[in-house]
């Protein structure tokens, strides 16, 4: 059974920071694509920043110079270090697995962030 477990969001005041992490199971997790989306109440899904098995990086404009995406392939956990954190950050933060080769697409069950004073 494939899990994704999200942990590490809360609530931080603005300019504040948080380490969201993402442990895996049941996956091979190295020829994962990992990902973080987020969704706030009202908007879309979005991309907020990946990372290929190869270590290929992408980050969304919106984030850029402020989160930063790793991943630990030992630990089967992909993190997402989120600093100069603003209000328009807060949203319910999603991790993704997906291996195109294989058809496989995993989410998890989602942590909340909300950035307020």
């Amino acid at each position: 059974q494939v899990q994704l477990v999200e942990s590490g969001g809360g609530l931080v005041q603005p300019g504040g920071s948080l380490r969201l992490s993402c442990a895996a199971s049941g996956i091979i997790f190295s020829i994962y694509r990992m990902g973080w989306y987020r969704q706030a109440p009202g908007k879309q899904r979005e991309l907020v920043a990946d990372i290929s098995s190869g270590g290929s990086i992408n980050y969304a404009d919106l984030v850029k110079g402020r989160f930063t995406i790793s991943r630990d392939n030992a630990k089967n956990t992909v993190y997402l270090q989120m600093n100069s954190l603003k209000p328009e950050d807060t949203a319910v933060y999603y991790c993704n697995a997906v291996n195109f080769r294989v058809s496989r697409d995993y989410w998890g069950q989602g942590t909340q962030v909300t950035v307020s004073l």
